[in-house]
């Protein structure tokens, strides 16, 4: 058995020889560590032909001996596994509020992170602030850039890519402007992928979290903003221009708010003051005054919850989704929101899918790169390593 990770090319020894291995590193990856004798069996390669591609990727660098297994009867045969160091990527989670960024090996686990408050009162500020915090990362990682094999950065808005810049970030003041990511990615000395912050979130609770397994899933990021996440049988759906989610740029009927205007952080402590609430005044305050009783507390997570609801009416009629997932600033209240939540959307559609709290919490945007960000790398990897040994 051979797999074709390369497309459609003419048959020739040496492009089977890389698929092989490519076939064998990837069951090491996701079932090992294995024997020799276990990979020949569930590949139907032959016990020489496992052994040389095993060959080629100890001498690669990608794959290693992980033990030995002895059987009551036999030989003892020796274990392998895939090496997860012999790459990395660089995830990066660029908020509003927050900076997060990761480097993860190949098998996703994270080595070194940052996580600190966006201060930037500019464009330049807050890229100059990634690119210190992503180099930091990297070297605390005991890597240099060289070493990173894929770099994916979660933002706001829409990444057009003929502009090379974001589009409609508008709580990120001037980071429309072209020309922004590549100085980034120049400045980091890797290639930077860009995609938009509640997509990620999506892929990282599908991959990592209360996704998983889902036909049709849906993550709501709310937060300093408003934007959905879908992820169809395992695919991310982007729509036809990048924008598809961009559900908080929906401009209400009757007056000149935005959906986004009237359920984001700053819309709960607009609405709590609004009720006669004291500052100073966070999100997260009033939420924690509604867990105490406090009415005005109360009737502002009421408002939180009638705007939430239109919100995921829309997203249930159109979708039909199996799963809704609740994330960003505001889902960590989901113990507040959901089952009034469930009641508002029972209220206004026949649909019924499952309501969730996110599991990631606040890194769902960042291992969501991680995540997108090794889609590619591992096969990056392996081709640039098994070409330099031949």
């Amino acid at each position: 058995m051979a797999v074709s990770v390369h497309g459609q090319q003419p048959w020739n020894r040496q492009r089977l020889r890389s698929n092989n291995e490519w076939l064998l590193l990837e069951r090491l990856r996701l079932h090992g560590p294995l024997s020799r004798a276990q990979l020949a069996r569930d590949t139907g390669l032959s016990k020489p032909t496992v052994s040389a591609a095993l060959a080629a990727l100890e001498l690669a660098g990608l794959a290693r001996e992980a033990g030995r297994f002895a059987p009551d009867r036999g030989r003892t045969a020796v274990l392998y596994e895939a090496d997860p160091a012999a790459g990395h990527v660089l995830g990066l989670d660029i908020g509003r509020a927050r900076l997060r960024v990761a480097v993860a090996d190949l098998s996703g686990r994270i080595v070194a992170r940052r996580d600190l408050p966006n201060r930037g009162r500019s464009a330049n500020a807050v890229a100059d602030a990634v690119v210190a915090a992503a180099r930091e990362t990297i070297a605390e990682a005991g890597l240099t850039a060289a070493g990173i094999a894929r770099t994916v950065a979660g933002s706001p808005g829409v990444w057009d890519e003929q502009r090379r810049s974001v589009q409609l970030a508008a709580n990120l003041p001037g980071w429309g402007r072209p020309g922004l990511f590549d100085r980034i990615a120049e400045s980091l000395g890797t290639g930077v992928a860009v995609a938009n912050d509640a997509n990620l979130a999506a892929v990282g609770e599908y991959t990592y979290g209360a996704g998983a397994g889902s036909r049709l899933f849906v993550y709501l990021l709310v937060g300093t903003g408003l934007g959905v996440g879908v992820v169809k049988d395992g695919e991310l759906l982007t729509g036809a221009h990048g924008a598809a989610g961009e559900l908080g740029l929906l401009r209400l009927p009757g007056c000149d708010a935005t959906l986004e205007q009237t359920v984001s952080a700053d819309a709960v402590v607009r609405t709590a003051l609004g009720l006669g609430m004291r500052r100073p005044l966070t999100a997260e305050k009033v939420f924690d005054q509604a867990r105490s009783g406090d009415p005005l507390a109360l009737e502002t997570v009421r408002q939180e919850v009638d705007h939430l609801g239109t919100a995921l009416a829309v997203v249930s009629a159109l979708l039909d989704p199996d799963v809704v997932v609740l994330g960003g600033g505001i889902g960590r209240s989901a113990d507040l929101l959901l089952r009034p939540l469930e009641e508002a959307l029972h209220g206004r559609s026949p649909m019924r899918p499952r309501l969730e709290a996110g599991r990631l919490g606040q890194d769902a945007v960042l291992l969501g790169a991680v995540a997108t960000a090794l889609e590619t790398a591992r096969l990056d990897v392996f081709e640039r390593r098994t070409a330099a040994v031949v």
